[in-house]
């Protein structure tokens, strides 16, 4: 079994100003569960951040720490960021995206994977907790942005 998890949400905000926020790794650990640190480990061929570029993440998922690293493998502001894990302990394709929407930006995340190691074994809890952590970060993401007004 593979992980192909989606969440969406509609923010009542603009699309740059969510994705300005939610596309900046500087800001990962603040809305994003269980990230505890991210870093840009590799700036994009042009500098910076950017398709290339590689950001370092500290995680904890169910009760375990993770490292990983994520290449941008397409980057178009405000619309979409997707990122493919070079590193860590297991395949995974995270991709945002940031769409028009009559009432703000319609927000999408999905996540895609496939299971290494202990990750097999927990496939069925894995997919649920992930759905979980992804509506939570739409639900952060959309309170931290109203509150800084």
């Amino acid at each position: 079994m593979t992980i192909d998890v989606t969440a969406e949400r509609v923010l009542p905000l603009p699309p740059e100003r969510v994705a300005a926020y939610a596309m900046d790794w500087r800001h990962d650990a603040d809305w994003t569960q269980g990230i505890r640190t991210a870093a840009l480990t590799a700036e994009a061929s042009g500098g910076g951040f950017g398709t290339g570029a590689e950001v370092t993440r500290t995680a904890y998922f169910l009760g375990r720490r993770i490292d990983y690293v994520l290449r941008v493998a397409a980057y178009d502001p405000p619309h979409l960021l997707d990122m493919v894990s070079v590193a860590g302990p297991m395949p995974m394709h995270v991709t945002y995206t940031f769409d028009p929407h009559p009432r703000g930006t319609h927000a999408r995340i999905r996540v895609r994977g496939g299971e290494g190691g202990f990750y097999r074994l927990a496939a069925p809890l894995l997919a649920r907790q992930v759905r979980t952590n992804l509506a939570k970060d739409l639900r952060d993401l959309e309170a931290r942005l109203v509150t800084q007004g």
